[in-house]
């Protein structure tokens, strides 16, 4: 009977498995690096989204309403009527970072999430001898952001009844 001798082996098979077992494990974390990086970018993106209801809130309040209250670089009262009828007026205005939504100077809260900062927010009362419309720009920026990318949003209503 012939002996082999295995004992040179053992160590290579160990440092090979180590090897290979290293390689996954940084495989896995880069993978886990990248989900995570991806995840946080859907995030902002789905926030800024989700931010267009602000400017869709304004753009159908201003389309609703009679007229122009007054109008200034960051703030925009409106005449309107309620379903029942009634006369009130609707106001949006600039506060710190927030945009801030009154009904007949009671304010109601505000239109942007805690976590999206309003960066510019502008009113420009437009005059024709057709009609009267409204130039809104507002700029977003979401805390999660390491980046502080800004999210611009640009719109010309018309008022009703001047169309």
């Amino acid at each position: 009977m012939i002996k082999l001798n295995k004992n040179g082996y053992a160590i290579l098979e160990l440092l090979f498995y180590i090897t290979f077992f290293s390689i996954m494990v940084l495989l896995v974390i880069n993978s886990m690096v990248t989900m995570a990086k991806s995840f946080r970018e859907t995030s902002i993106y789905g926030e800024f989204v989700q931010s267009g209801s602000i400017m869709e809130r304004i753009v159908r309040e201003i389309r609703a309403s009679n007229g122009v209250v007054s109008v200034s670089a960051t703030n925009l009262k409106l005449s309107t009527k309620d379903a029942g009828g009634i006369d009130k007026t609707i106001e949006f205005f600039l506060s710190g970072t927030d945009i801030q939504f009154l009904e007949n100077d009671v304010l109601t809260g505000n239109l942007n999430t805690p976590n999206i900062v309003v960066t510019a927010l502008s009113f420009t009362q437009i005059t024709t001898p057709k009609g009267k419309a409204i130039k809104i720009t507002l700029s977003l920026r979401s805390t999660n952001d390491k980046l502080n990318r800004v999210q611009d949003f640009y719109d010309t209503i018309v008022l009703r009844g001047d169309y």
